[in-house]
């Protein structure tokens, strides 16, 4: 675990805190001709060296990493494009973890069974988590889908594309997440901070069939989280 938070320690610091902005256009632009790609990678280097204290024992360890941080990110300024550029994202990190986890195992094996990923309280938590996210919208849509007044509403075309989908999703997560750690001051606070924000959407639209509708579904979204919650805690301790 040591080696692992190691690793990740020189990973985070050198994509997010000793990257700037300038090197990632630089590399998007100049790709494999770049300077700060090359940069970049002595930056890792130079990262791992000092978290591993030069320790020679662990060169495969070093080496794996940099090859496989120059080959992904080679990769993905190949490959991005501005419709893909966010999954890209997502799939340039797990695959850098990926290889973290590889190298921490080549260096000290650990026990790695399916069995103990597929235990009982991984696959209750798993079930919670997707159950509170997309489950739970498709059962509240399909509650409130018979009364849509936003549909008329001006304010939803100044919306963003499945915001309220992501931020149901989001609220949701942090309800269940509060629940589970026996914090529910949380969900008062988190119930608040919407009531707070949607207040002003409302008291300008004057529509008492919109403030039904975002108070059944908000009702709908907390509840559903709530009891999730207290199933996982009852459950799964």
């Amino acid at each position: 675990m040591i080696l692992f938070l190691k690793l990740l320690v020189a990973h985070l610091l050198g994509d997010f805190v000793f990257q700037p902005k300038s090197w990632v256009k630089d590399k998007e632009k100049k790709k494999i001709k770049s300077t700060k790609l090359y940069a970049h990678i002595g930056v890792h280097a130079f990262l791992l060296l000092i978290l591993l204290q030069f320790n020679l024992q662990y060169w495969n360890v070093f080496l794996l990493i940099i090859v496989s941080h120059f080959l992904i990110d080679l990769g993905k300024i190949y490959l991005q494009k501005k419709k893909n550029k966010r999954l890209l994202f997502f799939l340039d990190q797990t695959l850098h973890l990926f290889f973290v986890g590889i190298a921490t195992y080549i260096s000290q094996p650990f026990n790695f069974t399916f069995s103990a990923i597929a235990s009982e309280h991984n696959l209750l938590l798993t079930c919670c988590l997707l159950f509170v996210t997309f489950t739970s919208s498709i059962i509240i849509n399909t509650l409130i889908s018979k009364w849509n007044p936003e549909k008329n509403n001006k304010s939803e075309e100044q919306s963003l594309a499945n915001a309220g989908k992501y931020i149901g999703f989001l609220e949701r997560l942090l309800v269940f997440v509060f629940i589970a750690i026996n914090q529910w001051a949380g969900v008062g606070f988190l119930l608040a901070a919407k009531s707070i924000f949607r207040f002003g959407d409302l008291t300008a639209s004057k529509d008492r069939k919109l403030t039904e509708y975002v108070l059944v579904g908000t009702l709908l979204s907390f509840g559903l989280a709530i009891l999730t919650g207290l199933v996982y805690s009852h459950y799964g301790r």
